[in-house]
């Protein structure tokens, strides 16, 4: 813990010389660094499928107002969701934030294999899944940089579903889920949008990385910083100040991922201002959604089942 406190304080100190404009040995080395990478593949907000897409789900695509570019998204809908005596039911919706920069779509969509087998089977109710672009720097409002994924999701794509497809358009019906870069999307935005969700399960998310936004005002490395406050820890302590609406959370991680134990700490945290949660422990699972849902991705999905008021 020493260690993990020294170095949060370390990049602090890193963060307020870049403020102060003074040069420091560790910026020029991960400059120096950082032009020996790759260069991340460029951002699309359209990703259309190279192949088959898993059964129930459909690509499809919105105008963002805001940033004047057509979005991309993927869609499944429950096996009975077009059928003759079924056209006026409504649906909840799960909206599913992928992990991994930049966004993309398709980044988790083959969930969708274990959301159909669970519904085919009746295991669960007939829910629609929205996959959603988390843009640039997945799932955050980066102005500098022309992306905003939060604002986009938040503001444009659930009105866009809920006029486009047969949903329960209102806070009882719809939830948030994401695991990695998403699931410190799916933290950080059920608590500053407790209004729209009655569901969250933040998986695997990297809440070492959000402390360090937090204590040094925004910055994650040195080449990275987001807006103040827009952080795990920083919108938890606003949320604990009034806890309205209630939220229904769930964190899970695996095992042996390698973000276990910052979720333990987080979930500690949540804990400490009184926030209820569950944390679901995935045993034997390393950092992988997918693998988590191979093994208990049901009692997810009933997670969210059981908040929804239909």
């Amino acid at each position: 813990m020493a260690g993990m406190v020294a170095g949060l304080l370390m990049t602090t100190h890193v963060a307020e010389a870049q403020t102060k404009g003074k040069p420091n040995a560790k910026g020029k080395a991960s400059a120096a660094s950082a032009r020996k990478k790759k260069a991340p593949p460029p951002v699309k907000w359209v990703n259309m499928p190279k192949g088959e897409l898993p059964k129930g789900v459909t690509h499809q695509t919105f105008r963002s107002p805001s940033m004047c570019v057509d979005v991309g998204y993927c869609i499944y809908l429950p096996p009975n969701y077009a059928a003759g005596d079924r056209r006026s039911q409504r649906y909840p919706v799960v909206y599913y934030l992928h992990g991994g920069r930049p966004g993309s779509e398709l980044k988790s969509v083959k969930l969708a294999k274990y959301i159909h087998e669970a519904q085919a089977s009746g295991a669960i109710d007939p829910t629609i899944y929205v996959f959603v672009n988390g843009g640039r720097v997945s799932h955050y409002d980066m102005p500098q940089l022309g992306s905003y994924g939060e604002w986009v999701f938040v503001k444009e794509l659930i009105p866009h579903i809920d006029a486009a497809y047969r949903t329960i358009a209102k806070r009882e019906g719809r939830a948030i889920e994401g695991f990695s870069q998403g699931g410190r999307g799916t933290a950080r935005i059920m608590f500053k949008y407790p209004e729209l969700f009655v569901s969250a399960a933040p998986g695997g998310g990297g809440h070492l990385s959000e402390k360090r936004v937090s204590l040094t005002g925004g910055w994650e490395n040195d080449n990275l910083k987001f807006i103040k406050g827009a952080n795990t820890w920083d919108r938890a302590r606003e949320y604990a100040a009034n806890r309205e609406p209630k939220l229904n959370i769930l964190a899970y991680v695996g095992s042996k991922g390698f973000n276990f134990h910052n979720n333990l700490e987080w979930t500690a945290f949540l804990k400490s201002l009184d926030i209820e949660h569950r944390l679901l422990i995935v045993p034997g699972v390393d950092h992988s959604g997918s693998r988590i849902y191979e093994k208990q991705g049901l009692e997810i999905m009933r997670f969210h089942q059981g908040n929804f008021v239909r």
